[in-house]
């Protein structure tokens, strides 16, 4: 793999150890600003919708921009809306920072994704994009309960002042190894915007779409929502909240990449294996929280599970948008962050109701269900196709 691939991926760290570090930060967020848990866990929502609406929007503009002052740019705006959000007293401004972080996460994303595409080979997709999602799932394992820790000992403020510093060598990094060439240079003939857009009509591109947001919606339904779960059973130590993201993101490291190598060869059965998996594990996890190595385990399982599945479906959508050579990453961007805005919404409409704590587990599998309700009788056109050659 080419090392600005590499170099984008510690970009994509920064950034995903903000997106998934509310997981352990939500309850002294709600104390410090005096609101719910519930209500603080829209914060996880806010940066998704950002990156909807962010995603299309900066692939749209950037096209016949340079691309390395687009991804160096998004890069300092995510930093200093961190820092922000680390001097704030009020949950209406850190829930702004949030939006802001999260569309120049979009701009970042909607170029890196297409770019990491057109880095290598057609047949060698999927593996470049499970090393830009390594970023993220690195950041599960590291960062986000490295924040949690940092959280702990000196206050939710502090994490987000380390993303604002993380961000800086990713910067660096970019300055050094990306060329300054247009975002939509590098691909021969490509077609205008009206056509790249006219791709969203297909329907296979929006089924793989659909399916894509579904699972992402289920991860952050309870990984959101994963602090109270472990605090409730396994005791009231944040250092136990830690243990659980290192494991989720541990199990997310080996889910994406076993699917990086296999999306390409062979995607149905990668979905056929793991999706009825994930959809015995989140009830299973529901009811074993009690128990703290089941509870342990189960979120590992869950971890690889979701990620396996869910970076497989967006490799499908970025092989689907084969004919929007510029605005394939902010359709697979969007897919991602549609779930991950709605999923946390639906979870946090559970923690009133009898459910409790749990109500989150059991939406995830209910959003599983509905996925793979949809994606079986139609899995042999998902998956056609193989290795669909993006114009470069």
């Amino acid at each position: 793999m080419p090392l600005p691939l590499y170099l984008l991926a510690l970009a994509v760290f920064a950034m995903g150890t903000s997106e998934f570090m509310l997981a352990g930060l939500l309850p002294d967020i709600a104390s410090d600003l005096d609101v719910t848990v519930g209500t603080a866990g829209v914060l996880t929502s806010a940066f998704a919708i950002g990156v909807i609406v962010g995603a299309p929007l900066v692939a749209a503009l950037a096209r016949d921009w340079p691309r390395r002052p687009v991804l160096l740019g998004s890069v300092l705006v995510f930093a200093a809306a961190h820092a922000v959000g680390a001097v704030t007293t009020g949950f209406p401004i850190l829930f702004a920072t949030r939006v802001v972080a999260a569309l120049a996460n979009a701009g970042f994303l909607a170029v890196a994704l297409t770019a990491a595409a057109s880095l290598v080979p057609p047949d060698r997709k999927g593996r470049a994009l499970a090393v830009l999602l390594s970023g993220t799932t690195v950041a599960t394992i590291a960062g986000v309960p490295g924040g949690s820790v940092l959280g702990t000992a000196l206050g939710w403020r502090a994490t987000f002042w380390a993303v604002a510093a993380l961000c800086l060598p990713a910067a660096l990094g970019i300055l050094k190894g990306i060329s300054a060439g247009s975002y939509g240079a590098e691909v021969t003939g490509r077609p205008a915007l009206r056509a790249e857009l006219a791709q969203l009509a297909r329907p296979r591109l929006l089924l793989v779409m659909l399916l894509g947001a579904l699972v992402n919606s289920a991860t952050f339904a309870s990984l959101t929502f994963l602090a109270p779960v472990v605090t409730g059973s396994a005791g009231p130590g944040g250092m136990w909240v830690s243990v659980a993201l290192v494991l989720f993101g541990a199990g997310s490291f080996v889910g994406v990449t076993v699917a990086g190598r296999l999306s390409d060869r062979s995607p149905g059965p990668a979905i056929a294996v793991t999706g009825p998996l994930l959809l015995i594990g989140w009830p299973a996890l529901a009811v074993l929280a009690h128990e703290p190595v089941a509870l342990f385990t189960l979120v590992f399982v869950q971890g690889a599970l979701s990620f396996a599945l869910g970076s497989t479906l967006i490799t499908r959508v970025l092989h689907e948008a084969a004919g929007a050579p510029t605005m394939a990453g902010s359709y697979a961007t969007a897919a991602l962050n549609v779930g991950a805005a709605v999923g946390p919404v639906v979870a946090a409409a559970t923690l009133g109701t009898e459910a409790g704590a749990l109500g989150p587990l059991w939406t995830s599998g209910l959003l599983v269900a509905v996925a793979l309700l949809i994606a079986f009788p139609l899995l042999t056109v998902i998956t056609a196709g193989g290795s669909a050659e993006v114009p470069r």
